[in-house]
């Protein structure tokens, strides 16, 4: 079992940067890889990142690519997202996910345990 609170959502001007984190408890963080997908009002889910167990490996949707980062820190039980150059269409509900295998994946299905979201907000 892993449980996920994400934090560091808010409001941010175009063009600002945000870092959201997830902090996991369970025993099982350490061998799971990670995802953050977001959420915006009337759309559905999307991937945005993911994250190996040693956090070697990451995958990023394209359109967030050269502007996301994902990492990790095991020894935290933290995941986090630096969301840099952000665009207002970005405000969304971010979720962290977190899979019960190894491997890295962009569909929200193949994820067994989520967060409740942290609200990310950019103004224009």
């Amino acid at each position: 079992q892993v449980h996920l609170v994400e934090s560091g959502g808010g409001l941010v001007q175009a063009g600002g940067s945000l870092r959201v984190s997830c902090a996991a408890s369970g025993r099982t963080f350490s061998n799971a890889a990670m995802g953050w997908f977001r959420q915006a009002p009337g759309k559905e889910r999307e991937f945005v990142a993911a994250i190996g167990r040693n956090g070697g490996l990451t995958y990023y949707a394209d359109s967030v690519k050269g502007r996301f980062t994902i990492s990790r820190d095991n020894a935290k039980n933290t995941v986090y997202l630096q969301m840099n150059s952000l665009k207002p269409e970005e405000t969304a509900v971010y979720y962290c996910a977190a899979r019960t295998v190894v491997y890295l994946s962009k569909r929200a299905d193949e994820y067994a345990y989520w967060g409740q979201g942290t609200q990310v907000t950019v103004s224009s």
